[in-house]
């Protein structure tokens, strides 16, 4: 058997476990049955738990949208990029970073960090985020969301606590269609009947887009959702709402609780 065939095996035994737990459905199982999504999840994995020494993880996961139209408002690039690495640093100034690992995704472009730690996160600039292309957003939706699943699976099944916070982050309506709203409302369900996991949405103002309702379509929560006006320092003040509700929701499984029911921390 090859590394490749190994890896793809390791993720659906993670899968298999999952439904075991009840974690996942049979809905949301069959809404990850996509060609090559087990290579793409068992990228996205990340740090072995073996390599782990904190007694509880929190997992902070981000896709960022880098489709071409985000350039069509000057400063927005750099407010998106500005945006996440503020997420980042954010989390390396808690009391709680030795315990968080991140990943992060491009709606394009993929994976771009798999679960690792904090310091040594990748920050975005004018080389690695680069927008342009369309908006696979229930496509990439689905990997990223898979990949928590299998990744807070892999900490269960080794006796780890483990929470997690994820945003999405999307300028546009969705135009792929590989995938749909429902698959993406199965495995958002599936993770927050489990009540360790928050998924929010940020949906950045493009004119025509309802983001609640694209949000709400995919199943996430409407305190978790945020459709910030296209400015710069709109973008910029979401991604500081994010920022503050994940350093909350890492601090203990009370607090976690609480950011889960309450939605986005007020400034």
């Amino acid at each position: 058997m090859s590394s490749t065939s190994k890896s793809i095996a390791q993720v659906g035994t993670l899968f298999q476990s999952a439904q075991a737990s009840g974690a996942l459905s049979p809905a949301g199982a069959a809404s990850i049955s996509i060609p090559d999504m087990g290579a793409q999840i068992q990228a996205g994995l990340g740090i072995s738990v073996d390599d782990v020494t904190a007694s509880e993880v929190f997992l902070v996961t981000v896709l960022l949208d880098d489709s071409g139209s985000i350039r069509f408002v000057p400063g927005n690039t750099e407010a998106v990029r500005d945006g996440y690495n503020g997420v980042l640093d954010a989390l390396v100034a808690s009391k709680q970073d030795d315990s968080i690992l991140a990943a992060s995704y491009l709606l394009n472009n993929g994976l771009l960090d798999a679960y690792g730690s904090l310091r040594v996160a990748t920050r975005l600039d004018s080389h690695n985020f680069n927008p342009s292309g369309g908006t696979p957003l229930y496509e990439r939706a689905l990997e990223v969301l898979a990949t928590v699943l299998a990744k807070t699976q892999e900490f269960a099944d080794n006796g780890v606590p483990v929470r997690s916070a994820t945003l999405l982050v999307t300028d546009g309506g969705a135009n792929g269609f590989q995938a749909t709203a429902a698959q993406v409302r199965a495995l958002v369900t599936d993770l927050l009947r489990q009540e360790c996991h928050i998924v929010a949405g940020m949906g950045v103002d493009d004119g025509t887009t309802d983001f609640r309702q694209v949000f709400r379509e995919m199943g996430v929560r409407d305190e978790w959702i945020l459709a910030p006006k296209n400015t710069p320092s709109e973008v910029r003040k979401a991604f500081g709402a994010f920022s503050r509700s994940a350093v909350r929701a890492s601090q203990s499984a009370g607090s976690f609780s609480q950011t889960a029911v309450g939605g986005f921390a007020a400034p």
